[in-house]
């Protein structure tokens, strides 16, 4: 009988070759799950303490922040508010960022 990818050639003194998931033969990788970031990194963030900085959240919403406290799950500072032409004070989950850029 020849080498079928789903059967185990070891009773033919064969190596083993990896089988099919659920068929006999070395067990494979299991399956990894897409790579997502969960939050932003509040050492990255940290480098832009006290700079204006552009933020963008999950949600799509994109505004001008002056971070001035990162904590290890927040971050709080003064946002930009364009309509009213002023700085309010602001604080938000790391996991609600997707991206910012800040001048160093």
């Amino acid at each position: 009988m020849d080498w079928l990818p789903w059967t185990d050639d070891m009773e033919r003194g064969g190596r083993g070759r990896p089988g099919r998931p659920g068929m006999p033969g070395r067990p494979g990788r299991p399956p990894q799950p897409p790579i997502t970031p969960q939050a932003v990194d509040p050492g990255a963030i940290r480098g832009c303490l006290n700079r204006v900085t552009m933020v963008v959240l999950e949600n799509g919403q994109r505004f001008w922040f002056f971070p001035t406290f990162v904590g290890r799950r927040s971050v709080a500072g003064y946002r930009w508010r364009s309509r009213q032409r002023r700085w309010d004070y602001f604080g938000i989950d790391l996991d609600e960022i997707r991206s910012f850029s800040c001048r160093r």
